[in-house]
């Protein structure tokens, strides 16, 4: 395999797949490798997968046939939650050379170096049961924010939900171990730090330790300015946690609340481990400590048994709870799991229906939460992309802003007054320092 130098990424799904590919990504540049685009012709494409929704599979598919178009030479391989579930399936996408389950995708330089390519693709994977060990990693090079895992697997098994079943048991590093990453993360200059993870709620468990103890020693990293939560489940965002976050300097006041329902009966149904009322008192008590707290939720729609009755308490709940934003998932059926043989199917029709009025809402709510920010000071962390002649970043509570490109701006934090919401539903800002002032404070 020594003929192939230049190696092309493409991931699919979650900031933990995002993470693990960037971790990926660094091992082959170690070992002489030069990482390049899809466009740049490479001779390894690697595609890291999801698979949360038949949607995920599909676009799978399409970028191994893309891959192949533009390099039919080039060896393929395809790694990630779906290459775990279905890797026999992968393997006879055409093109596809290797195929590497949970576990073996960290191992991929070894398998690489003794496999040539052959008219059929190999797949190398092991019963997920077997696959306890955690893989620490971080992202880096792609995006402003730098992604941090910190847990792998879930134990909950949702009724809905293939991730245990690909990514195995809740396991982590210890809160030792973890601070090592982080500090290497550090030293790439990475000014935010979002916590990726399954079930991030559940770091430590396995080792006595939890993730408040976790959080504590992050917020103690000097040359780190914030850390952003990912998403943590309801059930595991403690008063303990809350409390933190809203004293710190360094953890940002964005939660992603998973809530899926807004109807007890088929949060039962589902297997989550909380209710409407758990569920409005984390969300009450995080507005009670910071009342511009960003929170998004996920939501799920069309799942067996939502009734139009059912679907309008998600509604109504939500409405209530006002969040920032929301993840919309329409439910499909996945293999091995509880709800696939559930009665009470939701025509697709009405799943896209659903689809669209809550995509209606968050776009509403997003709005609304944009205009409650207006004439607000905020710290915003510019990011590097450009488009149409503008830049852009986040405040601390999550809120994008548009200001015209200036590349001493990309991955540098400015004092800014959010003035006014435009007609792309972004906020224009006015910088609190004078232009050059602030230039020369970047520079030194």
């Amino acid at each position: 395999m020594s003929q192939y130098k230049k190696v092309a990424f493409h991931t699919l799904g979650c900031k933990l797949n995002f993470s693990e590919s960037s971790a990926i990504a660094r091992d082959f540049e170690s070992a002489g490798y030069a990482k390049v685009s899809f466009e740049d012709i490479p001779d390894i494409f690697v595609i890291n997968t999801c698979s949360v929704t038949d949607n995920a599979d599909k676009k799978c598919r399409q970028l191994a046939r893309k891959a192949l178009n533009i390099n039919p030479k080039a060896f393929i391989i395809i790694i990630g939650c779906y290459a775990q579930l279905k890797p026999k399936e992968i393997a006879s996408i055409p093109g596809v050379d290797l195929v590497l389950g949970a576990n073996e995708k960290f191992n991929i330089l070894e398998h690489l170096e003794s496999i040539d390519k052959k008219e059929h693709a190999v797949a190398i994977y092991e019963p997920i049961k077997e696959t306890k060990e955690f893989h620490p990693s971080y992202s880096s090079g792609d995006r402003t924010r730098t992604f941090l895992k910190v847990q792998d697997g879930c134990d909950y098994f949702c009724s809905f939900c293939t991730i245990p079943l690909a990514r195995g048991r809740s396991r982590s590093a210890s809160i030792e171990k973890t601070m090592i990453e982080a500090k290497a993360v550090a030293k790439i200059g990475a000014k935010e730090v979002v916590l990726t993870g399954v079930n991030i709620g559940d770091f430590g468990k396995e080792k006595n330790e939890n993730f408040l103890g976790l959080i504590k020693e992050l917020d103690s990293i000097v040359d780190i300015e914030r850390y952003r939560i990912s998403s943590i489940e309801p059930n595991l965002l403690t008063d303990s946690i809350i409390e933190f976050v809203a004293k710190s300097d360094k953890f940002v006041p964005h939660f992603h609340i998973p809530l899926q329902s807004g109807s007890d009966e088929l949060l039962q149904s589902m297997r989550r481990r909380y209710g409407t009322a758990l569920y409005r008192n984390r969300i009450s008590k995080i507005k009670m400590l910071m009342p511009d707290c960003c929170i998004g939720m996920d939501v799920i729609v069309g799942y067996p048994g939502e009734t139009d009755s059912a679907f309008l308490k998600t509604v109504e709940f939500i409405k209530e709870m006002e969040p920032a934003y929301l993840h919309v998932f329409t439910y499909s059926e996945r293999n091995n799991t509880t709800a696939v043989r559930m009665a009470g199917s939701v025509p697709i029709i009405k799943r896209k229906e659903r689809s669209k009025i809550l995509r209606l809402l968050s776009a509403k709510l997003k709005r609304a939460f944009y205009e409650k920010n207006q004439q607000q000071h905020e710290v915003v962390l510019f990011e590097g992309s450009e488009e149409n002649g503008m830049m852009f970043g986040f405040t601390s509570n999550y809120v994008k802003v548009k200001s015209p490109f200036n590349s001493l701006m990309i991955n540098q934090t400015a004092d800014v007054r959010l003035t006014e919401v435009d007609r792309d539903g972004l906020m224009k800002i006015e910088f609190s320092e004078q232009k050059e002032h602030l230039e020369t404070r970047i520079l030194g």
